[in-house]
């Protein structure tokens, strides 16, 4: 497990290509999303960047497979509309799933 995969739509997918990344998927549906996110997970992808709104679409699916599991790192990141309303805080969610513990604001 050593690398970078990007869910998106095509102008974020397009930016992080531009980047370097080459493991990348370009979606417009929840069922697109979900076979990329799966594909991703078969080929031990470290670290998954994913657009909220995406992530947002499919989080169920998403915590199914992923769990109390810290690989792989899930980063969901705003697409070119700007940040999603109710995003989850992903620190949080990434301490929970490392130490087991939520952090109370």
């Amino acid at each position: 497990m050593s690398s970078v995969a990007i869910i998106g739509d095509i102008d974020t997918v397009s930016g992080f290509r531009l980047g370097g990344v080459k493991k990348a998927e370009v979606v417009n549906t929840a069922e697109e999303a979900i076979a990329a996110f799966d594909k991703f997970l078969d080929d031990e992808i470290s670290i998954i960047i994913i657009t909220q709104v995406l992530a947002n679409e499919i989080r169920e699916h998403i915590n199914r497979k992923i769990g109390s599991d810290v690989l792989p790192m899930i980063i969901e990141i705003p697409d070119k509309d700007g940040s999603s309303e109710g995003s989850s805080d992903q620190m949080n969610d990434l301490i929970k799933r490392v130490i087991g513990v939520e952090m109370v604001k």
